[in-house]
């Protein structure tokens, strides 16, 4: 309750702080029933927001989903790591965010930047949490910025190569049309970003070993 108030307290005097009322109902909803430590934590942007059956899917895990708007991986750094992301001291963390990023003109550079300042940021206060990355999807509404979010991703990959409790997971290519590197835009909603209810079948498939 006391981090709650303080979030609201520090959210009204920082009138910048991006998707703040998302951030309130999440620390509303932990004042009245905090989530267990070492959990399995999802966090970032509005593909992990949407997907409305995250917690079914792994019906067994501890699931903590905590998807913010269409924030950015800059924004995790910079104002969510103190509120949906340290309380929960989880033992997993599954990140996927900095497709906003690239989409709002930044570059692959400034992605992996940031990433690492998360990672430092998770190893040095969670030591013992393992660090997962789920890749920037290729978004068929955002077909022109795919060859930044293919650098970003093999950034990424690179840097978390032979890291301790550190995994680069790879979710973009069972976005693919068959036999191509084109992004299948059945797999997507109707605006052609988010994942429908086959794409999040493909990203199951994928995610379920390291999750169990």
């Amino acid at each position: 309750m006391l981090l709650f108030l303080l979030f609201v307290k520090l959210a009204n005097a920082q009138q910048g702080f991006p998707f703040a009322d998302e951030i309130r109902v999440f620390k509303h909803q932990d004042s009245i029933s905090f989530p267990q430590k070492n959990g399995i934590l999802f966090i970032g942007s509005s593909s992990i927001r949407l997907w409305d059956d995250l917690e079914k899917r792994f019906a067994d895990k501890p699931i903590i989903k905590r998807g913010v708007g269409g924030c950015q991986l800059s924004q995790l750094v910079d104002f969510y790591t103190p509120y949906i992301l340290f309380p929960y001291q989880p033992r997993k963390i599954f990140i996927y965010a900095g497709e906003n990023d690239i989409a709002a003109g930044e570059n692959a550079d400034f992605v992996l930047d940031k990433f690492k300042l998360l990672w430092e940021s998770i190893t040095k206060k969670l030591p013992k949490a393992s660090i997962y990355y789920m890749s920037i999807k290729p978004s068929p509404s955002r077909v022109k910025f795919l060859p930044e979010v293919i650098k970003a991703n093999k950034y990424i990959k690179d840097y978390l190569a032979g890291k301790p409790k550190s995994t680069f997971i790879e979710l973009g290519s069972v976005l693919y049309k068959k036999g191509t590197t084109v992004p299948d835009s059945s797999l997507y909603r109707s605006d052609y970003l988010h994942l429908n209810h086959t794409g999040y079948d493909r990203w199951q498939k994928v995610l379920t070993p390291y999750v169990k």
